[in-house]
């Protein structure tokens, strides 16, 4: 872990401990997930319990405390994406990438979850990657949408 990238992520908000979980987010973002030497580091800086960082980091789902994909798959399985065939493109992602919702691959490359919805139903089937939806998903479609993503 690079302590000098998390004390200038902690140096931008001025070492406050009040920028907590702006801290936790911009590092959760650089490394995808928030290693615990950076936590530690964040508490020494910042002058909180690490027990009061953990309940933070454990508390919002933002947070991962173990490594995530470069890549992080949602797929929806609300009612209206449920009934226009979510389950069928979750298989056809979990055969692709070789994971199931909630693992990610050996390789880093790829974390898969479901979620309940993604607001918006009228494109369902709908899989979001990296924050991009791609709407009226089938299984066919899912092996060109995700060779978009090294």
């Amino acid at each position: 872990m690079d302590t000098e990238k998390i004390d200038r992520i902690i140096g931008k908000h001025d070492s406050e401990a009040s920028s907590l979980i702006q801290v936790l987010l911009e590092i959760q973002s650089e490394y995808h997930w928030l290693p615990k030497e950076a936590l530690e580091r964040v508490s020494e800086r910042l002058q909180v319990p690490l027990a009061r960082i953990m309940h933070i980091a454990t508390f919002y789902k933002a947070f991962s405390l173990v490594p995530k994909g470069r890549h992080e798959i949602h797929i929806c399985m609300g009612t209206a994406c449920h009934v226009r065939g979510a389950p069928r493109v979750l298989d056809a992602v979990q055969d692709l990438i070789g994971i199931k919702p909630g693992e990610t691959d050996l390789d880093l490359k790829f974390s898969l979850e479901t979620v309940n919805c993604l607001g918006c139903c009228a494109l369902g089937p709908v899989v979001e990657i990296d924050g991009k939806t791609h709407g009226k998903m089938s299984p066919s479609d899912t092996a060109e949408v995700l060779k978009n993503y090294d």
